[in-house]
């Protein structure tokens, strides 16, 4: 098999197999199976860490020819350049395999391998202004010794923040950066996590997002989104004799330290609480001008994701005092929950309305590749399990329609408008409104934990036509908000200990046009580069 080597230099080469790859039942698509594959067949010519090698060029830190999107990547592995001397794959893998293959160098490219949760990577914060396209940022600590395991931010009109620790509960940080004792008469939390507390934490019976009501001045309603738990209270908890939880959602008051006025805005029926972490549980809040709550539900049950019948895996839109709105999209199905505004949600991270577009939009985890940015349209399925950008962890397609007894068709899946693969672990976001960045009015400002970076995501139309990395490498961004004069706040989750950070600007580095030597594509979505 003759290559001519000295051509392909500049080509995205997959070298043929130097060992006999048998078809295998079982897919070869999960991490270790990735690099496996990899090092058997194409490190030769990439080299073992895809720096490249004498035969081939290098897959990471530089551009590659024909392109490095996830569709780009596909097609250059399964059918090759053989007029250049690179084979096509298509004949060894499935399409499956290809796709895990592609997924591979991606995560290697931009090193957002799925497997690394970046909890225990040094925490600092630069101290020198970071150049961006439109400002110059600065960062300034606002608040340490928040719990290493904080959820939510809310600012409130005297300066302070609201946040909450999963764990341990609500505190406010006043404007000098103190925290505050726990606030008493909170819903109770519980801290018997399980796992290693430098990877992720699995448990249930946490407090999640904080947000205080659009009139929050004349009536100081703030609103809590937690995770009721409880023992030995339906079948499922008796017969695992475990403890049992679902999201559930109150207000109530704060005055002299205390939670008072409580009112439980909503709480699932004790039948569909289940053992299910709260890892995927989502609980953010969002409000709408017209004095509607919306809040998420998110991986609690498998079997409920696709049921009307269901909490799990929606969104939900009531009044502010949790009565069902008349004009809900399953206000009259008789088998559906009249709170039900979408669902088939997998892992939903983050929950704003756009008072500019008066439309409501989400941020979700997908599996392995396939985080989200949705329009969230009123009755509309957003497809897990049955169907993702991404894939299941050990390299299959999602598909748990088959399993789950459920046919469909994909033009009734309601696609992302953003799909950011490989996966950032994409947290939650603002559309930006204030007076500091004035050139990014109505864009998306968007956290991330895994890759720990900060993007601002231009959309038109409700297509992406621009995307930059603000900040990189700073640390797992767990909530985004904007203060009252329009710096950004940044909760930031870590092991050594939560903090609470500022990013405002230094300088406007564009005076014209927030469009000014940009070029804007809606088709082909740049990409940024790590």
């Amino acid at each position: 098999m003759g290559f001519s080597m000295s051509r392909l230099s500049a080509f995205l080469i997959l070298c043929l197999p130097l060992a006999s790859l048998a078809q295998e039942a079982a897919p070869r698509g999960g991490l270790r199976q990735s690099n496996e594959v990899y090092q058997a067949n194409c490190a030769v010519c990439h080299g073992e860490r895809m720096e490249g090698a004498a035969q081939g060029t290098p897959l990471v830190g530089v551009d590659l020819m024909h392109g490095d999107s996830m569709e780009e990547l596909i097609e250059s592995i399964a059918t090759g350049f053989p007029k250049k001397g690179m084979p096509g794959w298509r004949s060894i893998f499935n399409d499956q395999e290809i796709k895990s293959m592609a997924l591979w160098v991606s995560e290697n490219r931009d090193n957002l391998l799925y497997s690394e949760f970046n909890i225990t990577s040094e925490l600092t914060i630069p101290t020198e202004p970071i150049e961006t396209e439109l400002y110059t940022l600065r960062l300034d600590v606002l608040a340490t010794g928040i719990d290493r395991l904080p959820y939510s931010i809310s600012p409130l009109p005297d300066g302070s923040v609201l946040v909450t620790e999963k764990m341990k509960g609500l505190r406010i940080i006043n404007p000098d950066g103190d925290l505050s004792d726990l606030i008493t008469g909170t819903p109770e939390v519980y801290e018997d996590a399980r796992g290693d507390k430098t990877r992720l934490q699995y448990g249930q019976g946490w407090l999640m997002d904080v947000a205080i009501h659009p009139d929050y001045e004349e009536n100081g309603w703030i609103y809590l989104a937690y995770s009721d738990r409880c023992s030995d209270c339906n079948e499922v908890s008796r017969a695992e004799k475990r403890p049992v939880s679902m999201n559930a959602l109150m207000r109530g008051r704060v005055k002299d330290g205390e939670w008072v006025d409580q009112e439980i805005i909503y709480q699932a029926d004790l039948e569909h609480y289940t053992t299910f972490t709260d890892l995927a549980a989502g609980g953010r809040i969002a409000f709408d001008p017209d004095g509607f709550v919306f809040f998420s539900i998110g991986w609690k049950s498998m079997e409920g994701l696709q049921s009307l019948q269901s909490p799990h895996g929606k969104i939900h839109r009531l009044h502010d005092d949790g009565r069902i709105p008349t004009d809900n999209p399953y206000v009259d199905d008789p088998d559906a929950l009249k709170s039900i505004w979408t669902y088939g949600h997998r892992s939903p991270q983050g929950l704003e309305f756009n008072t500019t577009t008066r439309t409501l939009w989400g941020t979700e985890h997908g599996p392995r590749g396939g985080d989200e940015v949705n329009l969230l349209r009123p009755g509309r399925n957003y497809g897990w399990p049955l169907y993702s950008l991404g894939q299941n962890y050990d390299g299959t397609k999602v598909d748990h329609g088959k399993q789950l007894g459920i046919e469909f068709e994909l033009e009734d899946i309601e696609q992302p408008v953003v799909d950011m693969t490989p996966s950032p672990a994409i947290s939650s976001f603002v559309f930006y409104e204030g007076a500091a960045f004035p050139a990014w009015q109505n864009q998306v400002i968007v956290g991330s934990l895994k890759a720990a970076d900060l993007y601002r995501i231009e959309i038109r139309d409700n297509k992406p036509v621009h995307r930059e990395l603000l900040i990189e490498n700073l640390a797992r961004i767990r909530d985004i908000e904007i203060a009252g004069d329009g710096a950004l706040l940044l909760l930031l989750e870590h092991v050594s200990g939560g903090q609470l950070v500022r990013v405002s600007p230094v300088a406007n580095l564009v005076a014209e046009t927030p469009h000014q030597g940009q070029q804007l594509r809606t088709q082909a979505f740049p990409r940024y580069r790590r």
